[in-house]
């Protein structure tokens, strides 16, 4: 048999269920009113030259949205506690939920606008300077990120734990005693992360530079740089993880930032040439110095090295201007052609190995027989 129902209690939920959708008709009027005035006035600032307040605005959307929602919804809450006889609606839960979307909220502004301002940064330090004069690099960019965000998670974490009865003294005296224990279990955890701090604040190398370790085989393009691996692309096109404690127990070459490209090489020309080998040797001096692409103001060399087996050989030692790997191997290439117009034009040539053969005087009526080996 149905409950029958009084026309006192129908007009009590009736006035229940009007004051529900009156609050979430102004909870979703206010979200759209909020969400309109931050587009129009993202929109004004897009316009300006500062990266600041274009990241503040996209970072405040998305809060900003949620904050409203959760009010209304903690409105509504508020609303049907007395209609509803449940202690999860009570005014403490309430206050603790309230509090802790706030700190949560807060949080994730601050952690958006962080990612904001760091992708911002990123597309326009190769254009725009600091107030020093200097522009700082993606390494950089990207380890203030990382702390700032970590900074951010633990200060969250730390002012939320006392809205909902943990101690953070307590807290602390466990992770006294239990830090050890964890710390012995997460070494190689730790160890990588600072040296991914070592990495960031020593600077070895950035983003997009070439390393390369005589002790290991580790050559190519850092690609990214976490707290835990660095990523680097071999030439190849493989990635290669490396964890960043090797790094603290490695030599490490960066030919990124090399200041000049050498060329180095001996060059071998005929004995039978060999009253020719001075002005040979003036002649590829003189072509190197005024060569336009060889920084004359490094050191510069073009000697007689040696008498060889085969040969009498001559070296030279320059710098080029460029640290370009094609463009060096495109001046290189110039500079040995160059090299064989100067023998030539002398009436020289090159050397290659050779044997001579002593003691067939009687066989082949000669006193020596020169071959090819």
């Amino acid at each position: 048999m149905l409950e029958r129902i009084t026309p006192f209690e129908y007009l009590t939920d009736l006035g229940w269920a009007a004051e529900l959708f009156a609050v979430v008709t102004i909870t979703l009027l206010a979200r759209y009113i909020a969400m309109r005035f931050l587009k129009i006035v993202g929109s004004h600032f897009e316009k300006t030259s500062n990266a600041w307040d274009d990241a503040l605005f996209d970072a405040a959307r998305l809060p900003l949205s949620y904050f409203i929602l959760i009010m209304g919804l903690l409105w509504a809450v508020e609303i049907s506690d007395g209609y509803v006889d449940t202690e999860l609606f009570s005014a403490t839960n309430l206050d603790i939920f309230r509090q802790l979307t706030f700190i949560v909220l807060i949080a994730l502004f601050l952690i958006r606008f962080i990612n904001r301002a760091e992708e911002r940064l990123l597309q326009s330090q190769q254009d725009e300077a600091d107030e020093l004069g200097t522009t700082l690099d993606p390494t950089t960019i990207q380890a203030l990120g990382k702390l700032l965000r970590l900074a951010t998670l633990i200060s969250a974490i730390l002012i939320g734990m006392p809205t909902l009865g943990i101690e953070v003294t307590a807290l602390l005296a466990f992770g006294g005693v239990g830090g050890i224990a964890i710390g012995f279990a997460a070494k190689d955890l730790l160890a990588n992360f600072f040296g991914g701090l070592m990495i960031y604040l020593d600077r070895p190398f950035a983003l997009g530079d070439w390393i390369r370790s005589p002790d290991r085989e580790i050559e190519g393009t850092v690609e990214k740089i976490g707290w835990r691996l660095t990523v680097v692309r071999t030439f190849d096109k493989r990635p290669l993880y490396v964890p960043n404690s090797v790094f603290n127990t490695l030599s490490l070459e960066n030919p990124s930032r090399m200041s000049n490209r050498r060329i180095k090489e001996t060059i071998g020309i005929r004995y039978k040439d060999s009253e020719k080998m001075g002005a040979i040797v003036k002649d590829v001096k003189a072509m190197l110095q005024s060569h336009d692409e060889i920084d004359t103001s490094q050191t510069l060399i073009v000697n007689f090295l040696s008498y060889g087996a085969s040969s009498l050989d001559f070296f030279i030692y320059t710098f080029t201007k460029t640290t370009n790997w094609v463009d060096f191997h495109e001046i290189k290439q110039d500079v040995l052609l160059k090299i064989v117009e100067i023998v030539h034009s002398h009436g020289a040539d090159f050397a290659f190995p050779t044997r001579t053969l002593d003691g067939l005087d009687g066989l082949m009526g000669n006193n020596a027989v020169q071959a090819e080996p």
